[in-house]
């Protein structure tokens, strides 16, 4: 073990450039020892596990221009291969070593801001040894200028700033919160009308302005949308988005085309692990490939707490969903055309909130000429966004009806 943490110390002055050889040398004699690492995550959530042989202390803090996550320790060496914390996910560069003689840093130099909403130790399975666990989050702007203001550099400031990120949309208790999200945007247009000009990205935006305006107008109901401009948001960035501001509902807006042009018609899905038809397969596929389509890399997801609870969160959420859905159906029932079995379901990566009902619904397909003509009518919209509203409406009554 002697030999493990002198090897390691002499790992740790390549990990962290800044450093000299002899502040490495009068490193503490018996430092800790972070044996090993792993990172996982994408663009909105990334978390970093580092294995420690005894638990240490640390303090969180935040640098800006570029944004940084700065976690001091005492004197440690790391003793795993650089390729264990190779930058994925919301951080482009990942720095660590010794300062000088009673303390070390880890430096996380992320693409956006960010923030940890959870920064701790906990003992491994072995009972042998801790485990530093850091989660971190995208953060608004504002919030992490804000961040950077109230923060102090002085040892009682261990962590503090960990901690859930403030909702964007301070919606009173007594609201009902929807998150109304416009599919694609910025680089990923989507998909095309019949006159190579109109874009998925702008009708979803469109119409999802005009819902939201609607339900904001519904007492008891306030709306926010995940994007309200002509900008890329990856499906792991939407979820987040939603669930940060605890939203009570979910809809994902699209207009997608399909090889079979006679196809039309409203359809709502929800999430499945296996898909109820080879057409929701190839939409799920289709939606799910948006990121890559992008440019952007779809990183493994951080682990999820494998609990009971976690697990019936699930199942009652998507039973809320299949609620929603229904409601949507029988509002729009000889109002608004619907595909022959318009409620079908698969394994959309953007409807995967454990804890927030979510449904995405196919307002037409740009496919067929009759729902483009539909799509870019501002009545159809206007009646449409009514049925919705309705929709919305029906299942906030009903769940509070049932104590939800």
């Amino acid at each position: 073990m002697r030999a493990l943490r002198i090897a390691a110390v002499a790992l740790a002055v390549t990990a962290l450039p800044i450093l000299s050889p002899l502040a490495t040398a009068m490193a503490a004699a018996d430092p800790l020892l972070a044996y090993g690492a792993r990172i996982a995550g994408d663009d909105a959530r990334t978390r970093i596990v580092i294995d420690m042989d005894r638990e240490p202390t640390f303090t969180v803090h935040y640098l800006d221009n570029p944004v940084r996550v700065i976690v001091d320790l005492p004197a440690t060496a790391f003793g795993f291969p650089a390729a264990d914390l190779k930058p994925i996910g919301l951080f482009k560069d990942i720095r660590y070593g010794t300062m000088d003689e009673d303390s070390a840093r880890i430096v996380l130099t992320a693409a956006k801001p960010v923030k940890l909403v959870m920064a701790k130790v906990q003992p491994d399975e072995s009972g042998k040894g801790h485990r530093l666990v850091l989660d971190a989050e995208m953060l608004p702007a504002g919030q992490f200028a804000d961040l950077i203001k109230q923060q102090s550099w002085t040892n009682d400031d261990t962590a503090k700033d960990v901690g859930p990120v403030a909702p964007i949309e301070r919606a009173d208790p007594s609201s009902f919160l929807v998150a109304v999200d416009a599919g694609h945007g910025g680089i990923d247009a989507g998909a095309t009308a019949s006159d190579g000009v109109t874009q998925e990205k702008d009708i979803t935006l469109a119409f999802a302005k005009l819902l939201a305006d609607k339900l904001n107008a519904k007492p008891g109901i306030k709306a926010f949308l995940t994007r309200d401009n002509d900008e890329y948001l990856s499906l792991s960035q939407r979820v987040t988005i939603a669930r940060q501001n605890h939203a009570s509902l979910f809809i994902s807006l699209h207009a997608d085309t399909l090889k079979q042009k006679d196809i039309r018609g409203a359809t709502v899905y929800t999430i499945s692990d296996k898909a109820s038809d080879k057409l929701a397969s190839e939409v799920a596929d289709r939606e799910n490939n948006s990121d890559q389509l992008a440019g952007a890399e779809t990183q493994a997801q951080p682990a999820a707490v494998a609990d009971i609870l976690m697990d019936l969160t699930r199942r009652e959420t998507q039973a809320f969903s299949i609620s929603l859905a229904q409601d949507v159906l029988t509002s729009f029932n000889g109002q608004i055309s619907m595909i022959n079995n318009p409620h079908r379901h698969a394994g959309f990566r953007v409807l995967q909130a454990p804890d927030v009902p979510s449904i995405l619904l196919e307002l037409g397909f740009l496919s067929n000429k009759d729902d483009e003509k539909l799509l870019l009518d501002p009545d159809w919209r206007q009646k449409l966004a009514d049925r919705l509203t309705d929709a919305v409406q029906q299942y906030r009554v009903s769940t509070i009806a049932n104590g939800g």
